[in-house]
């Protein structure tokens, strides 16, 4: 059974910095490219960060500078990195996981950024 299990989100107060994980219960985990998304209240799903096995990375426009995903694959495990904490930053984050016609998405993990 498949499974993305994330830890790491939590109440941080601005400027802070986080560490979020992702282990994947998955085989041919270094096949998948893996990657980060959140969703904040009343905004669509966006991508924060993609992995690939060979760890190539990509990141949108909007999200370079503070996000830094790396990945273990000796551990079957993703991260995410987050500094520079910001309000707007509060959100879901959701780990997903993508190779061909397999995309398997975590429950999500909640960043609250707050005072």
């Amino acid at each position: 059974q498949v499974q993305l299990v994330e830890s790491g989100g939590g109440l941080v107060q601005p400027g802070g910095s986080l560490r979020l994980s992702c282990r994947a219960s998955i085989g041919m985990f270094s096949l998948y490219a893996m990657g980060w998304y959140r969703q904040a209240p009343g905004k669509q799903r966006e991508l924060v960060a993609r992995i690939t096995g060979l760890r190539s990375t990509n990141y949108p426009d909007s999200m370079k500078g503070r996000f830094t995903i790396s990945r273990d694959n000796g551990k079957n495990t993703v991260y995410l990195q987050i500094d520079s904490l910001k309000p707007d930053d509060t959100a879901v984050y959701y780990c997903n996981a993508q190779w061909s016609n397999h995309n398997y998405w975590g429950q999500g993990t909640q960043v609250t950024v707050s005072s």
